[in-house]
């Protein structure tokens, strides 16, 4: 006798993780149902054609999650319960206030939690962020402490702490390290539309010294899914894992990578610029940065007749700190699970940028 597919509701589930967890879902036939709740309605979440077959068979529901009242609507369902949840609904973005971290993480995570309590929800996933850790350079295990050092980070922190005091919660709590692949556009997004920058420029991307040997781990989108998946299935109750490949990324190999996608030339500052920059106000070298950057982006754009983009050189804040993300993402293959990409390649990254051109949102190399 065949076992019954589970039923699964996934939150946040027309962002850049989310799509990729629905098609890995559906293309392996693994849920008898698969409910999406987003803030964003279907018809402006610019799904590609392989997004829209693959959503055929998936029922979408707009909703502002952070509305407790929204939240009981998400899963209320008159054939049953969703036996996985996967908590992927949260705000992005760097170098927001607090406040907006606070509304748009936290409650909205307590909520989804509160609710799967009362459906007794067999397994919620909560995704969280390798940003909790403290910003050393040597890769953080689950029990390393927990120092968070950006908004984000502090929000999740805040966030696992309260699910974890939710009675009766099946949590499981999944931290990645940076997330990259096709449909990116967070990750290494922004540095890429950097180097291509540097490229129309005809210009040599310098880094201050600290910053190139700053540890900005990585995983592959296929691999989060994946994994998310795998500690659904198999995780148990109040465990937690890291997703970080095996590559021990900083800039100096992204450079690398760089240099071969974008034919251009990279180096370090010298020692005084470095200097100088690592105690400039972040405020002061983001606009720098971003001054130098955002006009030529825009130019490029505009002659490529791209209609919109939601890519950018724009670098936020956190993002020119010189605070390591560096993650141990070992503990979860003792579990059974494996990477499929345990290396930053200069293939898989050509990839990305390559499905970037393909839906107009880079010009052409």
């Amino acid at each position: 006798m065949a076992a019954i597919k589970p039923r699964i509701l996934i939150l946040g589930g027309l962002g850049f993780v989310g799509k990729h967890l629905v098609s890995y879902l559906v293309k392996n036939e693994v849920a008898s149902k698969i409910r999406v709740v987003d803030k964003v309605p279907q018809s402006m979440a610019r799904l590609s054609k392989a997004d829209e077959a693959t959503f055929e068979g998936v029922e979408c529901l707009q909703a502002n999650l952070s509305r407790a009242e929204s939240m009981t609507k998400a899963f209320a369902d008159a054939a049953g319960d969703y036996d996985i949840v996967f908590n992927l609904a949260a705000e992005g973005r760097q170098s927001q206030s607090d406040e907006v971290y606070a509304e748009n993480i936290t409650k909205i995570a307590v909520l989804a939690a509160e609710e799967a309590t009362k459906h007794k929800t067999q397994k919620f996933v909560q995704v969280s962020s390798a940003e909790i850790y403290e910003p050393k350079d040597t890769p953080a295990q689950e029990n390393a402490p927990v120092k968070p050092w950006s908004g984000i980070g502090r929000a999740k922190s805040e966030t696992e702490k309260q699910l974890k005091a939710i009675k009766g919660l099946n949590l499981v709590i999944v931290r990645l390290a940076i997330v990259y692949g096709p449909g990116d556009i967070r990750g290494l997004a922004p540095r890429l539309c950097i180097a291509a920058v540097y490229k129309k420029m005809a210009q040599t991307l310098e880094f201050p010294s600290w910053f190139e040997k700053t540890k900005i781990n990585t995983v592959h989108v296929d691999d989060v899914v994946k994994g998310l998946w795998h500690v659904a299935q198999n995780a148990p109750v109040g465990s937690a894992y890291n997703l970080a490949d095996k590559n021990d990324t900083d800039q100096k190999k992204l450079n690398v990578i760089f240099e071969k996608i974008f034919g251009i030339k990279t180096d370090v500052l010298g020692a005084l610029k470095s200097e100088a920059a690592k105690h400039l106000d972040r405020s002061n070298l983001t606009a720098e940065i971003n001054g130098e950057h955002a006009p030529t982006w825009s130019r490029m754009t505009k002659e490529a007749g791209l209609d919109y983009s939601p890519l950018s050189p724009w670098l936020d804040e956190d993002a020119v700190s010189n605070n390591h993300i560096s993650v141990d993402g070992s503990a979860i293959e003792a579990t059974g699970f494996a990477y499929d990409h345990p290396k930053l390649t200069e293939d898989l990254v050509k990839q990305q940028v390559e499905d970037a051109i393909s839906v107009g949102w880079f010009p052409k190399l």
